[in-house]
């Protein structure tokens, strides 16, 4: 079904494949005679590789410097962004950047917050000129893919899930700092990353979707690394046997593989969408040029893949329908001891196998919704499951997302969404909702199964502070409808019989955005004001880094990976996503509610420090370190010495690309990360762009909560790229520790030692 080359491949003429091995070059050679390509020649032949030549500004094509040509954010990262933009000298957006709100859509929330925030993002859509999408309207990913993608292009978005690759785009999902420098006509600085081809061959069974396909490969390349920070980019002759929206199922779900980005090659289906959106002139063939070399391979039988479902609490814990039925209970004992590893030292019982019902895993919820979910075709093929059935009257029920209010518009037109409503099916408007935590939370210890992108702990919205736990499978729609028939009985869409799957024609209504987008790209209006509201508030003062610093552990995440999500929760706590101070307060409160009081007391001792006065005063744990620290090193000053938090984690950041899960430490007081590695690249972009030192370390933790680390000779080291910073635990006794903060930009050496990304930019308009 799917098979990993860690050794890479070349591809003849886009189709044929020559794996690496002892005699692939020969092979190459005896095909091509004089045409043949060493690997490095024909690793410049891979669309990727043109795509970033084409936008990078380096002059280097090893040390990238992309401008993207265009932006997009959503409600719950637009406003911070706007506001360190603003911060930082924005004038004008200089390129075209869309705002949506379709993630904090329902402004019953928080009163009038959400609201709040949506008003600003119009006004600030006026004054600076920008792309306005208001709630309700599309998702964030859906109208990008409507309006925006185009072959060639490079697009970059403040949304892990930012991924067009289907439409022949390019595309990135950073935290917001990286955005504000693109505001800021600077640039995003990153190493060419290594390509990783996706020989597609074959075509889909009838029932199996994008979402199978995806899963499947997320479940062969997260753990093992394969795709990490690399670009995968699908080729093959199976290509052409998917639908452009089908391609796009796959596609977004890319970003659960932690690659950076993903493009395919084009065709006359991806021509055919976007005339159909009215945009044919954003279409352009793209193919590998006639002797590729990918340094990695993975092939895929689109044929094999059968229905799949990511069990909690990962995409990447996946099965087959058919093997979690014929193997029911291992199954589920061997996740329920997993999932429930991650709410130890809590009262919380995480469950699965009581909700095995005459041999049957039984869900309470089922959502097919979002930028994976809710697109035409999955919600077409869902209702041909559907019609003339009953999701019945007991507990489960089906709600259905349409992704855009155009889609919504030929699904009523066409009759889909009549056939849906009729089989007792709720449909919704466009919201993420689902995804994130901010709609459709399942009951107490319930099991959702969703056509959305995350099955995160938590990110369905439930609060295990409060006692309550629910959990999300994912499936692909198909299904997800096949087991609302069944009322809610996990059932692959392959397992029911004379099915047709009708997808009626599309058409797509642009009068729909003509009259409800505000479009004001190169028309921004300097003199407007923008809209606040009471919960939207500046960024506070940020310190620049010093010599020595002194960060107490106020945290140690010894789980194998923590997500973005743990750090700070997604779901009703975005709705203070404006305000700094209040939205920190959330920060690690599903995983170490302390986290928060912890750094709130070392940071009072910092401006303490700042303002002259007695720094330990009341915090016997500082006066011992400062004690300790004055009897081992003899030019100790604790008045030259920084006093910050810092946390501990094997592997952080994996998931979500939203900036509070660092911006949020930084507003407590944190300055540095320790960690193994970084679950992506974007989450370790965060932490420097906030001036938090994202350090790495070998050695399991020797220091426990409430240890201090003390680094020093800190400016130097960064400076001049040293290997390492010299640290030391300072615990019941004092040991030196090997910490490194890995390769960093010119750009990014300077953005550490301004405090952060705020101060860099102020840095550079005063001089």
């Amino acid at each position: 079904m799917i098979n990993l080359h860690s050794e890479g491949a070349y591809l003849l003429n886009g189709n044929d494949l020559i794996v690496s091995g002892k005699e692939c070059d020969e092979q190459v050679k005896a095909k091509l005679g004089q045409k043949y390509l060493t690997k490095e020649e024909a690793k410049q032949n891979t669309i990727a590789y043109g795509i970033l030549q084409n936008h990078n500004k380096s002059g280097n094509p090893e040390k990238l410097q992309l401008k993207f040509d265009a932006l997009t954010s959503h409600d719950i990262t637009f406003v911070g962004i706007v506001q360190t933009a603003r911060a930082s000298g924005l004038e004008k957006f200089p390129v075209p950047y869309v705002l949506t709100n379709c993630h904090n859509s329902l402004c019953a929330v928080g009163g009038t917050i959400n609201s709040d925030d949506h008003l600003f993002g119009l006004s600030a859509a006026k004054k600076y000129g920008g792309i306005f999408v208001p709630p309700h309207v599309a998702v964030i990913h859906q109208y990008m893919r409507e309006m925006m993608a185009g072959c060639g292009k490079m697009i970059l978005g403040s949304d892990s899930h930012t991924r067009y690759g289907a439409f022949g785009t390019m595309a990135i999902g950073e935290g917001g700092g990286e955005l504000v420098k693109q505001l800021l006509s600077n640039t995003y600085d990153v190493d060419y990353p290594e390509v990783v081809g996706v020989y597609l061959t074959g075509s889909p069974k009838p029932g199996i979707g994008p979402q199978d396909v995806a899963l499947s490969i997320i479940g062969a390349v997260f753990k093992n690394g394969f795709v990490k920070n690399r670009v995968m980019e699908f080729v093959g002759p199976g290509v052409k046997n998917l639908s452009v929206e089908y391609r796009s199922g796959i596609d977004v779900m890319t970003t659960e593989t932690t690659c950076l980005s993903s493009i395919w090659k084009t065709d006359d289906k991806v021509k055919e969408y976007l005339e159909v959106h009215q945009r044919g002139d954003a279409y352009a063939e793209l193919n590998p040029g006639e002797v590729a070399y990918y340094d990695k391979m993975i092939t895929v039988d689109l044929s094999e893949i059968q229905s799949m479902i990511a069990l909690p609490f990962h995409p990447s814990n996946v099965y087959t329908i058919n093997e979690l039925n014929a193997n029911m209970m291992d199954i589920l004992d061997k996740v329920e001891k997993e999932g429930q590893k991650l709410f130890e030292g809590t009262n919380l019982k995480f469950t699965l196998k009581d909700k095995v019902k005459n041999g049957r895993l039984f869900s309470e919820q089922g959502s097919i919704a979002g930028c994976a979910g809710g697109n035409y075709e999955n919600i077409c093929d869902a209702a041909s499951i559907l019609t003339g059935k009953s999701v019945g009257t007991g507990e489960f029920a089906l709600s259905v997302y349409p992704s855009s209010m155009p889609v919504y518009q030929s699904l009523m037109d066409n009759g889909v969404a009549s056939k849906l409503m009729t089989a007792g099916t709720v449909l919704k408007t466009a919201f993420c909702g689902p995804c994130f935590g901010g709609g459709d939370t399942p009951a107490n210890n319930s099991l959702s199964i969703r056509h959305t992108t995350r099955n995160f702990p938590n990110r369905e919205g439930s609060k295990p502070g409060d006692g309550q736990i629910a959990s999300v499978a994912l499936m692909d729609a198909r299904s997800i409808a096949a087991s609302a028939v069944n009322k809610g009985f996990i059932t692959a869409a392959t397992e029911l019989e004379g099915i047709n799957f009708d997808i009626p024609k599309y058409y797509f209504n642009k009068t729909i955005y003509d009259n409800r987008v505000f479009q004001s790209y190169n028309e921004g209006d300097g003199n407007s004001e923008l809209r606040f509201g009471p919960n939207i508030a500046d960024w506070p003062k940020m310190e620049p880094l010093t010599d020595n610093m002194l960060l107490q552990v106020a945290s140690v995440l010894l789980d194998p990976v923590t997500t973005t999500d743990e750090l700070i929760p997604s779901g009703d706590t975005s709705s203070y996503r404006s305000n700094p101070h209040k939205l920190a307060s959330f920060t690690l409160s599903r995983k170490d509610p302390a986290y928060v009081d912890r750094s709130k007391e070392i940071q009072a001792a910092e401006s303490r420090r700042l303002e002259g006065a007695t720094t330990e005063e009341g915090n016997s744990a500082l006066k011992a370190a400062y004690e300790k620290l004055t009897a081992k090193f003899s030019g100790f000053d604790k008045k030259n010495t920084l006093i910050g938090s810092m946390i501990y984690a094997n592997k952080p950041g994996d998931g979500s690309a939203r900036e509070q899960a660092a911006s949020c430490q930084k507003v407590l007081g944190g300055f540095a990360n320790i960690a193994k590695e970084y679950a992506t690249k974007r989450y370790r972009s965060n932490l420097i762009n906030w001036g938090i030192l994202p350090l790495i370390t070998n050695e399991d933790p020797e220091y426990k909560v409430g240890d201090f680390i003390y680094l020093t000779d800190v400016v130097n080291s960064i400076r001049e790229r040293k290997p390492e910073i010299k640290g030391y635990i300072v615990g019941d006794e004092i040991k030196e520790i090997s910490l490194s903060v890995g390769q960093l930009t010119d750009n990014e050496i300077e953005i550490l030692l301004s405090g952060c990304l705020i101060n860099f930019n102020r840095n550079k308009m005063s001089n």
